[in-house]
């Protein structure tokens, strides 16, 4: 299981990648970051992407329909699995990590539009966040 900086670089060798940082969305801080960062300043990417997320998470808007097999009330699974935000010129992937992080961590990924594969940089970011260890 990867740990964050070999999550981190995982996520670079995706075609297209720019940055990739590991954040907080309750606290706004990165726990990790490689490569470029949007705006250039990777404290504020990283909380302005945390707050993005936050407002997400929180909303039972998303949350998906009812399941009688799903997860009890209660349980700490969040509503959403990622984000998507997009631009001209690039994409940003906000994929949150599992319930076992507390559901407070997520990946955040920026893509290049034009180099870019964003299915499968979802994919990948989806496995990435399952084998994900915070160490």
């Amino acid at each position: 299981m990867p740990g964050i900086d070999e999550c981190l670089l995982e996520a670079m060798r995706l075609p297209g990648a720019r940055g990739a940082a590991l954040i907080d969305w309750t606290s706004g801080l990165a726990l990790g970051t490689v490569g470029e960062s949007p705006g250039g300043d990777q404290e504020t990417a990283a909380a302005e992407a945390a707050e993005i997320a936050r407002l997400a998470a929180e909303q039972h808007a998303f949350a998906p329909d009812e399941d009688p097999e799903a997860p009890a009330a209660g349980d700490t699974e969040l509503p959403v699995e990622d984000l998507i935000v997009s631009n001209r010129d690039s994409y940003h992937l906000l994929r949150f990590v599992g319930a076992s992080f507390d559901g407070s961590v997520f990946l955040h990924l920026w893509l290049a539009r034009a180099e870019g594969n964003l299915a499968l940089a979802r994919i990948r970011l989806g496995e990435m966040a399952e084998r994900l260890v915070l160490a």
